[in-house]
């Protein structure tokens, strides 16, 4: 309590506000102003009124929220704390990559660096991808980075036909589909719910595939009382929070273990965001020509929205 009564003391000094992801640990979702997945954060940051955003989650959440508010100080608690999906497009190579697909319209998923959004026609997140693929005419090619998986999950969805690039995340590619099978036969009542993040043989089994939001929301409108929950099992702190007295199973990875838990989010800590705070650092800083370049495809992301 010390620590956290530090923190309260600390942020009120800065104008500071407490953006988090729900992957982030129980004690910073719950010391969190706004809590949310990367759509809903994008759309918070923009509309904040604070100096100081201290964005608990990773490294392109923390971009992204700069690229919208460049005059804010905007800190993370570690930079450290990457993302393996963003880290499987250099900006090289989606450069590259880019320049191999002349006269494509090119939709890039929000867990991206800020060069590659730059490089972009319009961001996406798994709230909206749908939708923003659904925008563009039907005459125009796509490309679409850097999540196979969603990729898959969205062509199936709106049976557009794009490139995709090849890149995945370290957390939902490695659920058991075995796993998913024993959990299933031992708790036949329950419903399996999905992240688009998840390979098609996780896919396959669920009854409902939404973003992080939407599996929340999902879990607490059913009638169901037993969930087996197919994504970064962060996400069940809010759902037992909002849906007391019903049952999350989280779904162990290839190794059997019931952790499947995102390293990079797990590095953020009610200390280092204290120390954020007190030293006004880590901070996120960019050239000024790159933002404006990165900002187009989010701004009108949000529009779309």
């Amino acid at each position: 309590m010390e620590l956290i009564d530090k923190l309260y003391k600390l942020k009120k000094e800065r104008n500071a506000v407490i953006l988090a992801h729900y992957y982030q640990e129980p004690a910073i979702q719950d010391v969190a102003d706004f809590l949310g997945d990367s759509l809903a954060l994008a759309q918070k940051a923009k509309g904040t009124n604070a100096d100081v955003i201290l964005f608990c989650g990773v490294h392109f959440m923390a971009e992204t929220a700069k690229i919208l508010n460049p005059t804010k100080t905007v800190l993370m608690p570690d930079l450290n704390a990457g993302c393996s999906l963003a880290d499987s497009a250099p900006a090289g190579k989606f450069k590259q990559w880019v320049d191999e697909h002349p006269g494509h319209f090119f939709i890039s998923y929000i867990n991206c660096s800020t060069r590659v959004k730059a490089m972009s026609d319009v961001i996406c997140t798994s709230s909206n991808a749908e939708k923003i693929v659904n925008s563009v005419p039907k005459d125009i090619k796509i490309c679409f980075a850097p999540d196979k998986h969603l990729g898959a999950h969205i062509i199936k969805k709106t049976g557009r036909d794009m490139v995709l690039w090849d890149g995945t995340c370290q957390v939902h590619v490695l659920f058991s589909e075995l796993e998913v099978i024993n959990l299933m036969n031992k708790y036949p009542e329950a419903m399996m719910i999905a992240h688009p993040e998840c390979p098609e043989n996780i896919l396959q089994y669920a009854d409902f595939i939404g973003s992080t939001t939407g599996l929340l929301k999902y879990t607490s409108k059913s009638d169901a009382k037993e969930f087996i929950i197919a994504t970064e099992p962060g996400i069940i702190h809010q759902m037992e929070k909002e849906v007391p007295g019903k049952k999350f199973y989280p779904i162990p990875n290839l190794d059997g273990c019931s952790c499947n838990n995102c390293p990079h989010m797990k590095l953020n800590t009610l200390e280092k965001m204290v120390a954020a705070l007190e030293n006004m650092s880590p901070e996120i800083t960019m050239p000024e020509e790159l933002r404006l370049k990165a900002l187009k495809p989010l701004e009108r992301m949000l529009e779309l929205s």
